[in-house]
């Protein structure tokens, strides 16, 4: 496979994974517009907070073990890798900040919405 094409493919997951966090980060806004609606009402802060630092604490969670997952799985799928060792610090280094990137970018649509919600709007529906 052709340098190019590995960054194709790359680019092309990155894009999946983006859009699939983003559809079930809005599902979930959603389902807790009416949670967030009457903690709005009671006052609390700004919902977008809530939603924002919720998400990327459950990203950070995911990140953290599938680094030390890959990390200890790398040996058996070592025959399979092209171009980069098994342990490559680059790869261990980069690959999850362009995801926490990606996932924080695609959790503010959602975030935004939740700040926006109208209380009284969400809680008759």
């Amino acid at each position: 496979m052709r340098q190019g094409d590995r960054h194709h493919h790359a680019a092309s997951a990155l894009l999946v994974a983006a859009v699939g966090l983003f559809g079930v980060l809005s599902y979930t806004v959603a389902q807790r517009s009416r949670e967030l609606a009457v903690r709005t009402a009671l006052g609390a802060r700004t919902s977008m907070k809530l939603v924002f630092r919720q998400t990327m604490v459950i990203v950070a969670i995911g990140l953290a073990v599938g680094v030390v997952a890959s990390f200890v799985l790398t040996r058996s799928i070592a025959a399979l890798l092209h171009g980069v060792t098994p342990h490559d610090r680059a790869t261990f280094v980069v690959v999850p900040l362009v995801l926490f990137i990606v996932a924080a970018l695609a959790s503010l649509p959602p975030a935004l919405k939740a700040a926006r919600l109208d209380p009284l709007r969400a809680l008759k529906s």
